[in-house]
Parts: C-alpha cells; sequence; structure tokens
C-alpha cells in the first residue's frame, strides 16, 4: 500500500540512534525506513522512493563520504536531498559532506526541534524541484504526443499513441481509452498502454464504477487511495491503488473516457495529472475525430469499390475488377519468375435450363455454383463471374498438373452437388477450358484468356462435362 507519507531512510550504523530517529519521525508524520549496512542502499533506492537520506557520515573507511560522492554522480539520485549526520570532527565533516554536495550537516547529539525543521525544510524544498522537473517532463511529454497524434494515423493506432504517451509522460503503468455513453452497461476498451494487442474488447460497466460515475456525471473523478474509496466497499481485492478517469466529448457528446491507474509501488495520481491528462484530451479530440472521420469515409470509399468490382448475383468479382486481378497476377508471375493457370467455366445448356425451369431457378443455380467455387478456393485464389454462364478462377503459381487435378474436383463437386430447390433439384454439367502462363500461346492477361477459352470451346465440342487444356 502507498503510503502518503513522505519517505525518510535513515542509514546509521549505530541501531539504537536509528531506533530513536525512527520513532520520532512516525510519531510526527513521516514513513521512516532504516538500514545500519551500506551494502543495501543500491537495491533499496532501486525498489524504493526516498525523499530523504538521513546519512552516517562516521561509516567505517569513510563509507559515508564515498556513497555521497556516489549519489551526486548519479543522474537518478543527483537531487535526493542528503543530510549528513556527524559524530567526531563536526567542522572538518560539514565542509567535506557540503562540498560533496550534502544538503545540509547536523550533530550528534541531536536536537529534536532542529533535525525536524531542517528534515521539513529540505523536504520542501526537494518537492518544489521534483514538481517542477516532473512539470517539464510533462510538457515535454505533451510535445512529443502532439507532434505524433498530428499526423494521419488511423484511429486505432492513433489511440495507442495516446495511451502510451499519456502513460509515459505520468510515469504510471496503465492508461486506457473506452468508448461508452452515460448510462451504457457496456463500454468498448479501444486501447490500453499495458497491451498493444487489446482493442475493441467489451467491458461490463458495472466492474468499474469509477468509469460509470464520470460518464453518468461529465465530470473528472479523482480517486488519490481506491483503498478508503467508499465506492469500492464490498467489491473483490483492487490491484489499483488510484484511478484518474477523463471524460471525453467528440462533437458536443459525451462518448467515452480515459482511465489512468496506478498500482502497488507507484505514486498516486494526483491533481498535476488532472492537469497534464485535461490538456492531453484537449489536444487529441479534434484529431480522434479527424481520424474516425477519415476511418468512415475509407470504409464508405471501400464499401462503394466493392460494389463496383462485385458481381451484384453472385458476390464475386466482375469482369472489370477480374481484369484488374488478372493483369497484377500476370505481372507478379513474371516478375518473380512462377507459373499462373486461368480456368475458364461454363455452366453447360444454361439457355435450355433458363427456359426450361424459369429466370428465377437460373439464377439460383449461378448463386449456388459460384459459393461453390468460393468453398473451393485458396487464400490466393481469384474467383469472377465473367459473364452470365461464365466464370473464371485465376490459380496463382499453380502448373499444368495442379489445374487439372483443381478441374477434376470442380467437375466431382457439381456432379454430386445439389443444384436448384431442394424439392426440385436441377442436374446440371460444366465444361472447362485451362491455361498456363508463361506459354508461347500466353503471353499476357489477354491472351492468357483467349488461351482458356479457345480450350474450354475444345472441352464444350467433345462432348461438355469435361476440360481441356
Amino acid at each position: 500500500m502507498w503510503s502518503l507519507a513522505p519517505h525518510v531512510l535513515i542509514l546509521d550504523q549505530d541501531r539504537t540512534f536509528a531506533r530513536t530517529v525512527s520513532r520520532l519521525l512516525s510519531e510526527n508524520g513521516y514513513d521512516p525506513g532504516g538500514l545500519s549496512e551500506p551494502t543495501g542502499l543500491d537495491e533499496y533506492l532501486a525498489t524504493r522512493t526516498v525523499d530523504l537520506l538521513l546519512l552516517d557520515l562516521s561509516l567505517p573507511g569513510e563509507e559515508g563520504f564515498t556513497i555521497l560522492e556516489r549519489l551526486r554522480r548519479d543522474r537518478a539520485y543527483r537531487d535526493l536531498p542528503v543530510l549528513g549526520v556527524a559524530s567526531s570532527a563536526v567542522e572538518e565533516a560539514s565542509v567535506r559532506a557540503l562540498g560533496l554536495g550534502a544538503s545540509d550537516v547536523i550533530a550528534k547529539p541531536i536536537r529534536v526541534r532542529e533535525l525536524l525543521a531542517r528534515i521539513r525544510t529540505h523536504l520542501r524544498a526537494g518537492r518544489a524541484l521534483n514538481q517542477a522537473r516532473a512539470e517539464a517532463r510533462s510538457q515535454a511529454a505533451l510535445v512529443e504526443l502532439l507532434r505524433e497524434i498530428n499526423t494521419n494515423l488511423p484511429p486505432r493506432e492513433l489511440f495507442q499513441v495516446l495511451v502510451r504517451q499519456v502513460a509515459a509522460g505520468l510515469r504510471i503503468p496503465r492508461c486506457s481509452i473506452l468508448f461508452g455513453r452515460p448510462g451504457a452497461e457496456r463500454i468498448t476498451v479501444a486501447a490500453a498502454s499495458e497491451n498493444p494487442m487489446l482493442h475493441d474488447l467489451s467491458v461490463d460497466v458495472g466492474r468499474y464504477p469509477e468509469i460509470r460515475r464520470a460518464l453518468d456525471s461529465g465530470e473528472v473523478l479523482l480517486v488519490s487511495d481506491a483503498a478508503s474509496e467508499p465506492m469500492y466497499q464490498g467489491m473483490h481485492a483492487q490491484e489499483t491503488t488510484s484511478s484518474l478517469v477523463l471524460p471525453f466529448s467528440l462533437r458536443g457528446e459525451r462518448a467515452g473516457v480515459f482511465f489512468l491507474r496506478t498500482g502497488a509501488g507507484d505514486p498516486p495520481l494526483d491533481d498535476a495529472d488532472i492537469r497534464f491528462a485535461e490538456k492531453v484530451i484537449e489536444s487529441a479530440a479534434s484529431a480522434m475525430e479527424k481520424a474516425l472521420d477519415h476511418e468512415s469515409q475509407s470504409r464508405r470509399e471501400d464499401e462503394m469499390r466493392q460494389l463496383a468490382e462485385t458481381d451484384p448475383l453472385t458476390g464475386l468479382l466482375n469482369r472489370r475488377a477480374l481484369d484488374d486481378k488478372l493483369r497484377q497476377e500476370v505481372e507478379r508471375a513474371s516478375r518473380y519468375g512462377t507459373v499462373l493457370t486461368c480456368v475458364m467455366i461454363d455452366v453447360d445448356h444454361f439457355k435450355q435450363t433458363n427456359d426450361t425451369y424459369g429466370h428465377q431457378a437460373g439464377d439460383r443455380i449461378l448463386t449456388q455454383f459460384a459459393e461453390l467455387l468460393r468453398r473451393e478456393q485458396r487464400s490466393v485464389d481469384v474467383v469472377a463471374r465473367y459473364g452470365g454462364e461464365e466464370f473464371v478462377v485465376l490459380l496463382p503459381e499453380t502448373g499444368n498438373a495442379g489445374a487439372r487435378l483443381f478441374a477434376e474436383r470442380i467437375l466431382r463437386r457439381v456432379s454430386n452437388a445439389a443444384f436448384g430447390e431442394p424439392d426440385t433439384p436441377i442436374p446440371i454439367t460444366i465444361s472447362l477450358g485451362l491455361g498456363t502462363y508463361p506459354d508461347e500461346r500466353a503471353v499476357d492477361g489477354e491472351s492468357l484468356l483467349r488461351l482458356a477459352d479457345r480450350n474450354l470451346l475444345r472441352a464444350k465440342s467433345d462432348g461438355r462435362n469435361r476440360y481441356r487444356d
């Protein structure tokens, strides 16, 4: 559990003195810690946030001065307030310690009021310096964040940039963006700094009372100490020790929240964090709107493009789209020295079937046959309706042997399939013509199509219900 009291580390070989000072500090609202040997100092500083070090300058081998000099060379600890404690040759020890960067020196036996006054003074100075540096880091993080979000990022990437930069700017482990409306029972996690792969996850808002309250009220909610917060009473054990929820609006309507959290061992969130996060949201809102608009426009363009390239009856690619795909696949085969087979397929006696069973039955047969081809399609294959009852399948990296196996499989599938209505099945057969690139008769996409078409005519003239290559 994070303590709000300043943490004072006492490094002194005199255990009795250390216990006395520790009790004194506890009684005056501080959070004391103690070491009697300098060997554990590095690990202690790496795992605990120390606000002030009370350092014994009389450690054996002048270790106290060595520690002081080392701390001042380390960028991580050069601003840590260090109050030296001298027990002999006080004037000489003070001059040397202050020269090495000690914040102050006090002599044993200590006077209680003097010690407390000096601790208060140096903690106050240390807090002011740390706050100034934190503000500077936050401003630098904000500048970097604004630089990133002003680029034309798609929404998913933009949200990930935002949570990552806010978490880095505030030095917290978890920041999330969640979309939801006031009164909603479920909300959607758009991005989370602790898990870059997490997105579009729907969660029950009832598990997060702070989010529900902020969403419904539209006001920022800061929980500095989750353990003592009444809204968490009766809930399961919380990993969160403090949280900050900041609602945001898009186009004048409440759209979701930024959700910031700390855990055990992290400094609690405070008002300064609110100021930084509010600046981020203010700057990010227009970028979020722009990204969402761009995504919506791209989606509409994709839908229009798909409509322009799709056969409305079967849902396969149309002739126009096939021409583009064929050109691309021939170029790819030429560039990489691979092969490409074009399969042209015709439903046998389709006009007669239409005349006998009606155009509605004919359309149903075409739709069912298209679905059969789609089931046989590999991820790299291209299936298109060429026109009328003719279909084309492009088989990249497939030569004559593979194409023949494909044709035989399609013939078997058609012979075993039921076309038309279940109560009135309509028997059909198909003919297939194969052409493979490169070939002296197929030097480009157009000639490849003509070769497949000629072989289709051969299959039909040879009796239909077969393939030719």
